[in-house]
């Protein structure tokens, strides 16, 4: 297992978000959460990133404990987020929106990892000099997926990738997330397209006021399944 949640308990002030979610993310897997608004999975992403401090539980990446660490050194261990609403600098351009997601490297390797992630985002390298503002929705979110990239990790969170796009452009980002998958990163991701999450996912969580309501394959449920357990109490 490359990320291992146990027993996971967050607060915002008063309000428990997460209740005691434990899930195993298997090396090489592509996992989803699913569940309906305000049932704790971005709080889970936010945790693992160390975007939020845990109350209680252990968070475990790659054999060593990493809750309450601080983001820049979460990410320096191989972990990074590709955030809801892509939060990209709309006024910095493509390239100056790459080199800010290798903030935490110490390598000389950047410049070369930034070629190689333009080789597999063409339409960024086309706009590398374009302001971030002036790209297209489906443009923003690969520069998202590619900014997270550079920080080369072993591990991507990604929340909400499909969100507000076009369905040719959901079908292209399924096949980006897809062929990362293919070449060894791990990758858990929340998505509300249940269908574009079961297509993807080797396992899935759902998620119901912050406690893990069901835990298996994709094939285990359908998506009028999902509707039923997450809306209708099943």
């Amino acid at each position: 297992m490359i990320l291992k949640v146990q027993d996971l308990k967050v607060f915002y002030g008063q309000l428990e978000a997460v209740a005691g979610v434990s899930m195993e993310i298997p090396r090489g897997s592509i996992v989803t959460m699913l569940g309906a608004n305000g049932s704790g999975k971005s709080t889970v992403l936010r945790a693992i990133s160390g975007l939020k401090k845990p109350r209680s539980g252990a968070i475990e990446f790659q054999g060593k404990r990493i809750e309450g660490q601080p983001p820049h050194q979460v990410v320096r261990l191989g972990i990074a987020q590709v955030p809801e609403g892509k939060r990209l600098f709309p006024h910095m351009s493509v390239l100056e929106n790459l080199n800010f997601g290798a903030y935490a490297r110490r390598d000389g390797a950047i410049a070369r990892d930034r070629e190689g992630i333009l080789e597999q985002f063409p339409i960024l390298k086309k706009r590398l000099h374009y302001k971030a503002r002036m790209l297209s929705g489906g443009e923003q979110q690969m520069l998202a997926i590619a900014r997270a990239l550079m920080s080369k990790p072993s591990l991507l969170l990604m929340d909400e990738p499909a969100q507000g796009l076009a369905p040719l452009v959901i079908k292209e980002i399924a096949e980006i997330i897809t062929r990362l998958n293919q070449t060894g990163i791990t990758i858990l991701m929340i998505e509300h397209n249940v269908r574009l999450a079961l297509g993807l996912a080797h396992r899935v969580y759902i998620l119901d006021s912050g406690r893990v309501a069901f835990e298996g394959g994709p094939q285990d449920f359908s998506e009028a399944d999902f509707t039923k357990k997450v809306y209708l109490g099943g």
